[in-house]
């Protein structure tokens, strides 16, 4: 009796090491890798108006090919209403993206008392950080305007125009002529730019050569055209481009760089209803994605947050007649709006820090949780 009790006795004490063991192993793979790098950069996606399942219709027109933003390492949700509303518009989103404050309908970088707030392109220019701003509509238009400016309406785009002098920027790529060359005016706000050291072109052929400095891009007296229209591959391009200059300005200042993309058009298109038109805008911001990706695959210590600032169209996917047993039985395409829906938005993150998106949150966390990794 008495060996058979030493042998149980034997037998829970292995288990109780092994049990120790493999807890202090979880307890060790818990705590953050200090050779990790910490976030120096940030690549900030936006897709205005990209819902899942405008992603997921893009996924099945590629047939399942894996788009780009697959490869995100940790996925979450973010809540998109503004402060007036249950329903955003884009100002709002975009500043709650931006400087991670709710505000009303149509405000852009102020809060509800119209007092401005400070966003995340700015923190990053006072940390000497390189910042840029890409978009396929006016880089004047309300998502770029929200990390660029500060106005009660986003209607006010003549004043954010001018409100790029107050900056540092590094890059601006996008359309918006009508702002800056074409005011009732008369005010020159290219030659301001050009007096600051900006090189100002309108298109990105005419910067092929420019390897850094101070840049901006021009492309469209408004917004460029949609891809079903004949775009191309201006926001790939941009992208490269300014993740080129950015690179060099930053490595000129022995700091990092901060870059918001935005895929303007997504929402354009899903106001439409167009099905069509939102699976090519989404896989022209794709490509942009893939570039973003690659970017920090190569370059330790970047962060690439891809998001939305809310839902266009109300899109549904539906089983056509309801008979799931047939396997060929086609499916059908709703939208339920010409306008914004409520429901959350994807976030795909991705790099350094990239874990700490890995949740549901507001829209406004997702800026602030920035701010903290490029302050660790």
């Amino acid at each position: 009796m008495k060996k058979c009790c030493k042998s149980i006795r034997t037998i829970v004490e292995c288990v109780l090491v092994v049990l120790v063991g493999g807890l202090a192993i979880a307890l060790i793979n818990r705590i953050p890798d200090s050779s990790e790098p910490k976030v120096k950069n940030i690549i900030y996606l936006i897709g205005d108006g990209m819902g899942i399942s405008h992603i997921t219709s893009t996924m099945i027109a590629q047939q399942y090919t894996p788009l780009a933003l697959e490869r995100a390492e940790y996925v979450g949700l973010q809540k998109t209403y503004s402060s007036n509303n249950l329903i955003t518009d884009s100002a709002a989103a975009g500043t709650a993206l931006s400087a991670g404050t709710k505000t009303y309908n149509g405000a852009i970088g102020v809060d509800d008392n119209k007092q401005p707030v400070e966003n995340i392109r700015e923190v990053a220019e006072k940390m000497g950080m390189a910042t840029g701003v890409v978009a396929t509509y006016a880089v004047t238009h309300a998502t770029p305007a929200a990390f660029m400016g500060h106005t009660e309406s986003r209607n006010q785009q003549d004043l954010i125009a001018e409100q790029f002098l107050d900056t540092n920027v590094d890059v601006f790529f996008g359309g918006g002529q009508k702002y800056f060359m074409q005011r009732a005016d008369s005010l020159d706000l290219v030659g301001k730019l050009q007096e600051k050291g900006y090189t100002i072109a309108t298109s990105l052929e005419e910067i092929a050569d420019i390897k850094e400095g101070k840049v901006g891009v021009l492309a469209a007296r408004k917004g460029l055209p949609t891809m079903l229209k004949g775009r191309g591959n201006f926001l790939p391009e941009a992208t490269t481009k300014a993740l080129e200059i950015l690179t060099a300005n930053a490595k000129k200042n022995k700091s990092g760089f901060f870059l918001m993309v935005e895929g303007s058009q997504i929402d354009g298109e899903a106001h439409a209803n167009n099905l069509e038109g939102v699976v090519a805008e989404i896989v022209d911001f794709d490509a942009a994605v893939k570039i973003a990706f690659d970017y920090a695959d190569k370059h330790p210590g970047t962060l690439v947050v891809v998001t939305a600032d809310h839902e266009t169209g109300g899109l549904t996917i539906i089983n056509n007649n309801n008979k799931f047993d047939v396997a060929e039985n086609p499916i059908a395409y709703h939208f339920s709006t010409g306008g914004h829906s409520g429901g959350m938005v994807p976030i795909f993150a991705y790099g350094a820090g990239a874990e700490a998106f890995s949740r549901v949150l507001e829209n406004t966390d997702i800026p602030l949780i920035m701010k903290s990794l490029l302050a660790e």
